[in-house]
């Protein structure tokens, strides 16, 4: 199967064609290294970081933002927004805080303060 990609990794933005097999990934038109993987990976085995919000009770704001700390597998992210859906936290909360420990390998971390 054959697959046309934008790469995303600089801003030359590759159109990098990635020809899918049982022998693996054949992938050609990239302009770094870094593309060539960029690629791979998304043909085998894409990742999303996940943004979102959390809401907030009792605080000088209702929601604050929320985000994965790495990204989680692609076929994840409707699991991952069910749990922030469902989470909600108090102030104060700061930047980088945990909200949700241990989602598929990584954390929801808050992108922002809220008092």
């Amino acid at each position: 199967m054959k697959r046309k990609l934008v790469c995303i990794v600089c801003p030359r933005g590759c159109i990098i064609e990635a020809d899918v097999s049982e022998l693996g990934v054949e992938i050609s038109g990239n302009g770094c290294p870094k593309g060539a993987a960029y690629a791979k990976e998304e043909c085998t085995a894409p990742v999303r970081t996940v943004t979102s919000a959390v809401r907030v009770v009792g605080g000088n704001e209702a929601m604050v933002s929320v985000k994965t700390a790495k990204p989680v597998p692609k076929d994840k992210i409707f699991e991952v927004m069910r749990l922030i859906r469902a989470k909600t936290v108090a102030p104060p909360v700061s930047a980088g805080d945990v909200i949700i420990s241990g989602v598929f390998g990584t954390d929801i971390i808050a992108t922002k303060s809220v008092e």
